[in-house]
C-alpha cells in the first residue's frame, strides 16, 4: 500500500509555493510517498476591506487549516510562523521548521530608492500593526494607511497610485521571484521583524505519530531555537492583535540573540531591548526579555491595549 500524506494549505500563489516546497522536500525524504495539497480560503482570505486587528488578528489565516486536521481532512498543515499565534488549539503541535529566509522587510515603491527619501506626508501602505507603530515611530511625518490583500494586489495598489510606498516581507518577493521590486532591504533597527517571520512551519495533530516522522527530517535546528525565543517572548506578553509586537532571534554557535519590542499603534511609545544567551536555553531567553520590557512599562502600555478592546 502506497503511503500518503494529505496537506492542508492557504491558496494564495505564496501559501501554495509554500506547501509545495513542502511537498517537494518529503517526497526526497521519503521517496515514494504520495503527497496531496489540501488548498482552502480561510476567514483571513474572506475578509479584505478591515485591518486584521479589527477582525481577530492573523490567526485568522490558520483556523480553518486546523479545523481540517481535527475532521481528518489533512494530515499536516503549512504555515507562514509569522500567521501563527502564540499559543496553539488544544491538540495542536509544531513538528517542524524550516531553515529561515531572509528576514527583513521590504520597502517597495516605484517612485522612490528608499523609506528615507519618502517626502513628507508621504503615504505608505502595510496591513501590521507591527510595521505601523515602527514606521510612525521611525517617521512621524509619514501617512501610514491598510493594505490588504496578497502580494499581487498589494504590488497592483502601488502600480495605480494608491501608495508611495508600501512595506513587504522580503522571503515572500523573493519566494515568488518577485524580488525586483524591492528598492531597500529595512535595516531591523528601522522595523524589526515579526516573531516567526520567513519560517515556514507545520503543524498537526499532537497524537500523530506518523505525521511527525514523516516531518523530522525537514526540521532545521537553527530556525526550531529561533522560533522557540521568539514564541516564547510573545506568549509571554499576552499581547493582543491590537499590540504591536517584534521578535528577531539570530542564532551564532552556542549562543542566540534575542531582540524584542513593544510599541503603541501610534509609534509615539516604543519599548526595545535585546539578550544574549545560551541557544539550548531559547524560551528561557524569550520569557526573560519579556519580563524586562514588561518591567519597563510594557505591561503598562499592554494594558492598555487589552482595555481598549473591552
Amino acid at each position: 500500500m502506497t503511503e500518503s500524506v494529505r496537506i492542508a494549505t492557504r491558496q494564495s500563489r505564496l501559501a501554495l509555493w509554500q506547501a509545495e516546497h513542502v511537498a517537494g522536500r518529503l517526497r526526497t525524504a521519503h521517496p515514494g510517498l504520495v503527497v496531496e495539497l489540501v488548498p482552502m480560503t480561510t476567514q483571513g482570505d474572506r475578509i479584505l476591506d478591515r485591518a486584521l486587528a479589527s477582525v481577530g488578528g492573523k490567526g485568522l489565516f490558520i483556523k480553518e487549516l486546523e479545523q481540517a486536521l481535527v475532521d481528518d481532512r489533512a494530515d499536516i498543515a503549512v504555515h507562514s510562523m509569522k500567521d501563527v499565534p502564540a499559543e496553539l488549539p488544544p491538540g495542536m503541535a509544531l513538528v517542524a521548521m524550516l531553515e529561515r529566509a531572509d528576514a527583513r522587510d521590504a520597502f517597495v515603491s516605484q517612485r522612490y530608492a528608499s523609506f528615507e527619501t519618502l517626502p513628507q506626508g508621504a503615504r505608505i501602505g502595510t496591513s501590521s500593526q507591527r510595521r505601523q507603530c515602527q514606521l510612525r515611530h521611525a517617521r512621524p511625518d509619514l501617512e501610514t494607511a491598510t493594505l490588504r490583500g496578497n502580494v499581487e494586489t498589494r504590488l497592483r495598489k502601488l502600480a495605480a497610485g494608491e501608495f508611495d510606498a508600501i512595506i513587504l516581507a522580503a522571503a515572500g518577493l523573493k519566494r515568488l521571484g518577485l524580488d525586483e521590486h524591492i528598492r531597500e532591504h529595512l535595516a531591523t533597527a528601522v522595523s524589526l521583524p515579526a516573531v516567526g517571520q520567513a519560517i515556514v512551519g507545520i503543524e498537526c495533530r499532537s497524537s500523530d505519530a506518523r505525521a511527525r516522522e514523516l516531518c523530522a527530517p525537514l526540521h532545521d535546528r537553527d530556525a526550531g531555537l529561533c522560533v522557540a525565543a521568539e514564541r516564547a517572548f510573545a506568549r509571554r506578553l499576552e499581547g493582543s492583535c491590537q499590540s504591536p509586537i517584534a521578535g528577531y532571534a539570530v542564532r551564532a554557535g552556542d549562543t542566540l540573540r534575542l531582540e524584542g519590542l513593544v510599541g503603541s499603534p501610534d509609534g509615539h511609545t516604543v519599548y526595545r531591548d535585546a539578550l544574549t544567551g545560551p541557544a539550548e536555553a531559547s524560551e528561557r531567553l524569550g520569557i526573560e526579555l519579556a519580563e524586562r520590557l514588561l518591567a519597563a512599562g510594557a505591561d503598562r502600555l499592554l494594558a492598555a491595549l487589552r482595555g481598549n478592546e473591552a
